[in-house]
């Protein structure tokens, strides 16, 4: 299949748009909030080094117009994203004299669409400028500006006094500016500085570098300073909510809400839960306690049924409503159990396999913005479009409304806390600091019922301290999973030998993660197979991958390999989820399923949904691990149509098949008879001992496979251990150190062949019937 589009069809990212009444408030927003800045009329944005389908959708004034923050709803407020004056400084100086350019909001300085597009580095400090009024209807209340994230310390003044600090580049803030405000044309002014990778903080993949295409990168990628998302003023009362705290417990068939206020010690709430404007739920409790609010008969939150109720929540002072928001929820459950002997995570109780992509979350125009809400919600329909179930965030988090998109379209997040530099220790005053802000994202984010997993570290950046880490955690956030450490056998990273899965990584992979009594297996990145579309790289010729592909099918069929390498391989043997690399290329990365520019998507579609859903039903109902008898000779026989007579012999320590029968020779007998044993790399797999050479057994060497002495090496054992996975009328014996390749008779020869894979011997054709052996009496007892 082509990557290119299907004519007559409309690109994924141009299908409609449904919204609920939810999510519909932007008419408020667009209230008049002040003047644009002097020269916003010339203001344009620069040119982007690639262009998604959004770029050229995003407004001058007022990008991103939809109520930002879909677990706390209220009807008014006013948006301030759109065209600020701008200036940068030396980290040092004070607020300058004069703003001589203009910003667009909330795109970050380094970012085509910004209008700025400059490197900004640990020598200098952002300002921003602009002018609002209040509309004259939100007389009587307080006034709060609401910052959805700034990376990295934002210092905030309106009318000339400061209102607040923030350090964090992930979190969402807000002040009560209400003393601050004049009665008519009011001023902010933001500062924001952000050393990236020189300083202490979180900053996961962001690095400063140039910020137009160029070579190299590896696996980081440009910088993103200031303020990245939706700045907007709304008002409250003087006591109102906060936060709504909101955990399913589907044993009494309730939802627990804590309703977090302000100025509400003591104060009551009252929480109501409905479907399609009918009640099903009310309760009533005090603020900042837990409210357990009935929901019978629950209509469970899955993948394929992503049901959200709709959630509202009421401040009383006695009978009297003093403020109310909206919100919504799923009805879900998330924990690990034994299923069939084996510890694996459990949907609402169930075992599904979690299959899903690393999402990085850049955007060749906004960098960490995305353009529009569309845009931020076609990655995740791009996941649903292909099959997958589950998403990995990494090392980012993104705005409450892609957590709304998941949980709405209905896929499985693993959220990734963002992690502070490589190959270095953090300080104590880091250490304070990445915790307190994970904290707050847990925090902000901890009600989506798409969210079921917390991954604390990836392969060791920035580690220390893990497995406290991953108690505190657990017991900050008790109802969902928790990874201590993605990545544990990479990179020089240290397991903290606790939480809820054991996590590895392995390119290409899959290789073989086995659970432990404690912990579910889960393969936390594989894959990286690239495609350069041509057209479509960010700095052409500069892509890289962990294993390129020569063509659209090479890919497609390497790709899909590797899905049913695992259903029929690790799914058995106790793996539970899987996350390839990645959704996207990003920069010089070329391994994604779409190219950056999200114009392209490279894999079939079809096919690889079909291979996704095949996984996810395989593990419904998990086939139980294939046994061989050790200790036993047997003979493997040919199951290809055709050559059903041939059996695998070694012939001048090469391996082959040939014809045996009766008649034939003793020798050929006995070189097509092996001993099963017990694997010499893997007390799982097993080994195939010649029977006329003992200690010399069946191994891969340079992709042949031949008859080799034992020569106590790590390698060799590994080379000659084969672990068995089921196969149609047989066997399949795929390699222990390269799981996915399969021992397969070609042309009389036997090799170790890919699904996929490049050379003669991985030839597609009749690929499963030549890795499947039956497994026979011994022609040589």
């Amino acid at each position: 299949m082509s990557p290119l589009r299907v004519p007559g069809r409309r690109p994924w990212w141009r299908r409609a748009v449904v919204t609920t009444g939810l999510l519909a408030l932007v008419s408020s927003a667009l209230v008049g909030v002040g003047p644009a800045p002097a020269g916003a009329a010339s203001w344009a944005p620069k040119p982007s080094p690639m262009t998604t389908p959004w770029t050229a959708q995003v407004p001058v004034d007022k990008p991103l117009p939809e109520y930002p923050r879909p677990q706390l709803t209220r009807p008014d407020w006013a948006n301030l994203n759109g065209i600020w004056d701008f200036a940068v400084t030396g980290r040092d100086a004070g607020q300058p004299s004069s703003f001589p350019d203009q910003i667009r909001v909330p795109f970050v300085a380094e970012s085509a669409l910004s209008g700025i597009q400059r490197k900004i580095t640990e020598n200098d400090k952002l300002w921003y400028k602009r002018t609002f009024t209040v509309p004259s209807d939100w007389n009587g209340r307080r006034v709060e500006l609401n910052f959805g994230a700034s990376d990295w310390q934002t210092t905030v003044w309106v009318n000339g006094t400061q209102v607040g600090a923030h350090k964090g580049g992930y979190d969402s803030f807000a002040y009560d500016i209400t003393p601050q405000l004049n009665g008519g044309t009011n001023t902010v002014v933001v500062s924001v500085y952000d050393p990236t990778q020189t300083g202490g903080q979180a900053v996961g993949k962001q690095r400063i570098n140039d910020v137009r295409p160029h070579s190299g990168g590896g696996i980081f990628y440009t910088a993103a300073s200031g303020i990245w998302q939706t700045v907007w003023l709304e008002p409250v009362a003087a006591a109102h909510i906060t936060r709504l705290d909101m955990t399913p417990n589907l044993g009494n068939s309730t939802l627990r809400v804590k309703v977090q206020g302000a100025s509400a010690s003591g104060r009551s709430a009252r929480v109501t839960v409905s479907s399609g404007g009918n009640v099903v739920g009310t309760a009533t409790g005090t603020v900042g306690s837990e409210i357990s609010v009935p929901v019978p008969n629950p209509h469970l939150w899955t993948p394929e049924d992503p049901f959200l109720y709709d959630v509202k929540a009421e401040l009383l002072d006695g009978s009297a409503v003093t403020d109310s928001a909206g919100s919504y929820t799923g009805m879900r459950s998330i924990a690990v159990a034994k299923v069939d002997g084996v510890l694996r995570p459990v949907l609402n109780g169930k075992f599904v396999f979690q299959t899903g992509t690393l999402d990085q979350g850049y955007w060749p125009d906004g960098i960490y913005t995305a353009p529009t809400d569309a845009a931020l919600k076609s990655d995740l329909q791009a996941h649903k479009d292909l099959g997958f179930n589950m998403v990995r965030k990494h090392i980012k988090v993104e705005p409450q409304r892609w957590f709304y998109w998941a949980d709405r379209l209905g896929l499985l997040v693993w959220q990734d806390m963002p992690a502070m530099d490589t190959g270095k220790s953090p300080d104590p005053a880091a250490r304070t600091q990445w915790e307190a802000e994970f904290h707050a994202v847990i925090d902000q984010h901890r009600s989506s019922p798409s969210l079921v997993m917390w991954v604390d570290q990836n392969e060791g950046w920035g580690q220390y301290d893990q497995a406290r880490i991953a108690n505190e955690v657990k017991a900050y956030d008790p109802s969902r999973l928790v990874n201590n450490m993605s990545g544990v056998n990479c990179c020089g990273s240290v397991d903290g030998g606790n939480g809820d899965v054991v996590d590895n990584h392995i390119y290409v992979g899959p290789g073989n993660t086995a659970p432990t009594a404690t912990r579910a297996a889960v393969l936390g990145e594989f894959g990286g197979l690239g495609y350069k579309v041509p057209g479509h790289e960010w700095f052409p010729g500069g892509g890289f991958s962990y294993e390129d592909q020569s063509s659209v099918s090479a890919l497609n069929n390497r790709f899909v390999g590797l899905l049913d390498s695992i259903r029929v391989g690790q799914l058995p043997a106790g793996l539970s989820a899987s996350v390839y690399t990645e959704i996207t290329d990003v920069e010089n990365e070329a391994n994604g399923l779409l190219t950056y520019d999200r114009q392209v998507v490279k894999v079939d579609t079809a096919r690889v949904k079909a291979a996704n859903q095949a996984l996810i039903n395989a593990s419904r109902n998990p086939a139980p691990p294939v046994t061989l008898p050790t200790g036993q000779y047997k003979s493997l026989r040919v199951t290809t149509p055709g050559y059903t007579d041939k059996y695998l012999r070694h012939q001048d320590a090469l391996a082959f098949t040939a014809v045996v029968d009766g008649a034939s020779s003793t020798l050929l007998k006995n070189d097509a008879t092996w001993k099963i044993v017990t694997g010499l790399a893997n007390s799982n797999c097993y080994s195939l001992e010649s029977r006329n050479y003992p200690g010399e057994y069946l191994r891969h060497r340079d992709f042949r496979v031949r008859r080799d002495a034992d020569d106590g090496s790590a390698l060799f054992k590994a080379d000659a251990t084969w672990c068995a996975v089921a196969g149609t009328g047989g066997v399949r014996l795929s390699s222990a150190n390269l799981p996915g390749s399969y021992l397969r008779h070609i042309d009389s020869e036997v090799w170790l062949a890919t699904p996929g894979g490049g050379h003669a011997w991985d030839n597609p054709a009749t690929f499963t019937e030549d890795t499947t052996w039956a497994v026979e009496a011994p022609w040589a007892p």
